[in-house]
């Protein structure tokens, strides 16, 4: 297999992606809900049309899962991972922090990740064993030591009322445990902020595979240590993740750990 052929293919779907997300911003027409806080916009739908259309063009018998389209062509060990616009809500109210993000894995292991930010024009990319890329220069994740000195970030799922008793909980055990915390609204650039070592730690629950496959090879190349709320082995098919420079993953952990005394039990990933 020729992972930089992929590698090159992604990036060039990326790239074109990126144009038509930055060609709809701020001139949206037709936003509409998948859920009660889940935006959808034509922006996300073109920009997964056009990222299928450059992949298929080189690799016609490679599946998909998207987020817009689902999974297709579940008979090939070849998936691609899509996000056509990780931030959907940001990107509606012009809000500069989204991306798109496209992973290439092979039975169902991640071996190429890319991250686009059409705004910012930062490109975060990794293939498997080869380290992680901003725009062409290596990156690594920070040596803060103390999870005192570090600066977290974390995002609330669309089902946060349903779970907002642990959800808070959380919260408030890293605040208070952190020098601050974040929230930025896409997944995919938390974790490429991790693995550039902007930010210390991340977690988040309930996400899904196409939130997280590109970010987390490209931090996991970067040096990251990941894992689910369990401290266990993270895969993007789980629903809990914990992505940090490795020093305070475990200060980290014992902040989202919720024992019988705090009236939930943390769900499993």
């Amino acid at each position: 297999m020729n992972l930089l052929k992929i590698y090159q293919a992604g990036i060039a779907a990326a790239y074109q992606a990126g144009q038509i997300l930055y060609h709809y911003y701020g001139k949206l027409e037709n936003i509409q809900k998948k859920g009660v806080i889940d935006l959808v916009t034509e922006a996300d739908i073109a920009s997964e049309k056009i990222i299928k259309r450059v992949i298929q063009s080189q690799f016609p018998d490679h599946g998909f899962v998207a987020e817009e389209s689902g999974i297709t062509q579940t008979n090939t060990p070849y998936q691609w991972i899509i996000d056509p616009l990780d931030g959907t809500t940001n990107y509606a109210h012009q809000i500069p922090v989204f991306a798109v993000s496209i992973a290439f894995a092979q039975e169902k292991q991640p071996l190429v990740g890319i991250v686009f930010n059409p705004i910012s024009q930062e490109l975060f990319t990794a293939i498997k064993g080869r380290g992680a890329f901003l725009n062409g220069k290596e990156i690594e994740t920070s040596q803060t030591q103390y999870i005192s000195d570090s600066v977290l970030v974390t995002g609330f799922p669309y089902n946060l009322k349903d779970i907002i008793e642990p959800l808070m909980i959380r919260f408030t055990k890293c605040l208070q445990t952190a020098q601050a915390v974040r929230r930025l609204g896409a997944a995919s650039v938390d974790l490429c902020y991790v693995a550039s070592g902007r930010f210390e730690g991340f977690w988040e629950q309930n996400l899904k595979p196409w939130d997280t496959a590109a970010g987390m090879l490209i931090a996991h190349e970067a040096g990251a240590y990941i894992t689910d709320f369990s401290n266990q082995p993270y895969h993007y098919e789980m629903s809990e993740i914990v992505a940090t420079n490795g020093h305070i993953h475990q200060d980290l952990i014992h902040c989202l750990e919720i024992n019988q005394t705090g009236g939930v039990i943390h769900e499993k990933g």
